[in-house]
């Protein structure tokens, strides 16, 4: 068994992608089974067995005091977990302390900058919540 997992993100998308290639291969099989195939390769004996051992913890460097990057209103950043919270299966409530404060306001008049900041992220690492251009608000580099 691959002793660093998935998160059940990932292994959905891993399904998903192996139900495409099956198909155009002329192999078409639901997502249920591409699920069991995926769950298979590592050495799972089905994906209940395999979400079971993933469970609905948030994905590996968000626990509290880990170093975490990415973005905040398109701005990059480093920093580290401060809390974090489940919403709900596959989302969670983060708040982080920046090791340097970011501007968020994109206008040459005045500045405001931030070194704490709070979220709500999905399962894929990026919030529901979209600036104006369509970027998220944030985003956590998961890997």
């Amino acid at each position: 068994m691959n002793t660093q997992l998935p998160s059940a993100s990932q292994t959905k998308d891993q399904a998903n992608r192996l139900r495409t290639k099956m198909a155009e291969d002329g192999a078409s099989v639901g997502h249920a089974k591409s699920l069991e195939l995926v769950s298979h390769q590592h050495g799972f004996r089905d994906w209940n067995t395999m979400l079971a051992a993933i469970g609905n913890g948030p994905p590996k460097g968000w626990t509290i005091g880990d170093k975490i990057s990415g973005t905040y209103l398109s701005q990059p950043f480093t920093g580290h977990v401060v809390s974090i919270s489940i919403m709900e299966p596959g989302w969670f409530r983060l708040e982080l302390h920046l090791d340097e404060s970011v501007d968020v306001v994109t206008s040459d008049g005045f500045s405001n900058f931030r070194s704490r900041i709070y979220g709500v992220i999905g399962p894929k690492g990026y919030s529901a919540e979209r600036t104006s251009d369509g970027q998220a608000h944030l985003q956590i580099d998961l890997w």
